[in-house]
């Protein structure tokens, strides 16, 4: 058995603006490529099709803005909580934001 590393970033985040008209399932989507591009060592879950871990509190309704909204994001490396914010927020895109 591995020994696996797991660092889990918990996270607020808002979606305001034109970005409320995003889906669930494209919000999930979106946060995957992000956390792509910001060359973390990612955490997948074990299976055919792995993908990186990502959990939100709850799943927001088309059309809605909300604030404060839960995530948790785990990755295979220690990275730090402010360090994480600050990439991320980099690389969304207007109307989404990591606190």
């Amino acid at each position: 058995m591995t020994d696996e590393i797991r660092n889990t970033v918990p996270v607020l985040f808002c979606k305001t603006d034109y970005m409320r008209y995003i889906s669930h399932l494209d919000l999930m989507r979106l946060f995957h490529r992000v956390l792509r591009r910001t060359g973390f060592k990612l955490y997948l879950t074990k299976g055919f099709n792995p993908r990186p871990v990502i959990r939100l509190k709850n799943a927001l309704k088309l059309g809605i803005e909300a604030y404060g909204q839960e995530a948790e994001f785990v990755l295979a490396e220690y990275v730090g909580r402010d360090i994480f914010v600050e990439r991320m927020n980099n690389l969304l895109p207007e109307g989404i934001r990591l606190s």
